[in-house]
């Protein structure tokens, strides 16, 4: 049995989120904290396979808290309880930035966590996470000006060694659990002269996805931003998949061009890559380049194999060893559909060489 801190300075939430977690046989709430601090000397003393972690909280908060496990360097695998406030947003994204695995919405009225919604995503998202790899601290992310050097040189690569492909090209990307934070690792090395769009599904409720394009954007060379409904996709641009639709690209005038739909979740997710996959078989795209990162489940499977069956693709998938959890890339690869496997690091190169640039 998993056991399991909630961390929240509520004692009505830390009673509802204590009920939903002792009803599944697979975790044990196993102690409670009301602040930050309590919350850290528990760490100090005790390991848990999982954190349920509120963000605003007396005496030390929900990111201090992470700040401090960080210079302490002691692992735990955190769930942040996130507001959908476009600062909630914001503030679930420095959380993802300093060590939290993934987080789940937190409805402000105790009493709405009841509902089977609340319920089925918590519990899926605390078994991702119990499972998860409690990677190794890594020095803060580089700041801008080494990442445009390091694309830079990724570049003249390009130029030297790149295949000469002729094709309309696009890359699609598919990421969850995890994934922001490996976003961080490979949009900000793609670059403006890239020979096609990127589009990426990163599975994320609505509210979200519009943050976590900013913040790539201010990171990146090229440009990135949420993706807009009838939007003309442009070379060297990476447009996000909004939370809460479905992302399919169409075809125009030779052209690609964005349309959400809002089917029901399907792999249990909303956006689902799948269906970003398959909208591709019908356009101009005559080569995807088909990219599938750390996150639970299968998503992306289904869409690229029947994404093959119409169009030549090519598919790098991240490697086991730096997976936050090793899901999506594995059903991938267990269905042969991988041409390449490396880790985080290299995926941005592996696509450059791909692609080719301008």
């Amino acid at each position: 049995m998993k056991k399991i801190l909630i961390v929240d300075d509520s004692a009505l939430m830390r009673r509802v989120i204590c009920d939903i977690i002792n009803t599944d046989g697979r975790f044990h709430v196993e102690d409670r904290a009301t602040n930050g601090l309590e919350a850290l000397d528990l760490l100090i003393r005790k390991q848990y396979d999982a954190v349920i972690l509120d963000v605003n909280m007396p005496k030390m908060n929900g990111l201090e808290l992470l700040e401090e496990l960080r210079k302490r360097r002691i692992k735990a695998r955190v769930i942040m309880a996130s507001t959908d406030t476009r600062e909630g947003a914001k503030t679930t994204l420095d959380a993802l930035s300093l060590g939290a695995i993934d987080f789940v919405h937190k409805p402000d009225n105790a009493m709405d966590c009841k509902n089977g919604v609340f319920n089925t995503k918590l519990l899926n998202i605390m078994a991702a996470v119990c499972e998860s790899k409690v990677t190794d601290f890594e020095e803060k992310p580089a700041d801008k000006e080494k990442v445009v050097k390091e694309t830079k040189e990724l570049v003249e690569l390009a130029h030297k060694f790149s295949k000469s492909i002729k094709d309309r090209q696009i890359v699609a990307l598919a990421s969850s659990t995890g994934g922001p934070k490996a976003l961080q690792e490979v949009v900000p090395k793609i670059p403006a002269s890239l020979k096609c769009p990127v589009v990426i599904v990163q599975h994320m409720p609505a509210g979200f996805t519009q943050s976590l394009a900013e913040r790539l954007n201010d990171l990146s060379e090229c440009k990135v931003s949420e993706a807009k409904e009838g939007e003309i996709l442009e070379d060297g641009h990476v447009y996000i998949a909004r939370g809460g639709k479905h992302l399919n690209v169409d075809s125009v005038g030779g052209q690609f061009k964005i349309r959400y739909s809002d089917e029901p979740t399907r792999e249990g997710v909303k956006p689902c890559a799948n269906y970003m996959y398959e909208s591709l078989a019908k356009g101009v795209a005559e080569r995807v380049v088909c990219v599938v990162l750390t996150g639970m489940g299968a998503d992306g499977t289904a869409g690229i194999d029947n994404l093959k069956k119409s169009k030549k693709i090519f598919v790098i998938a991240q490697n086991e060893e730096t997976c936050t959890v090793y899901g999506m890339p594995k059903a991938v690869a267990k269905a042969g559909l991988t041409d390449t496997v490396v880790p985080l690091n290299k995926v941005a190169q592996e696509i450059i060489m791909n692609v080719g640039v301008n």
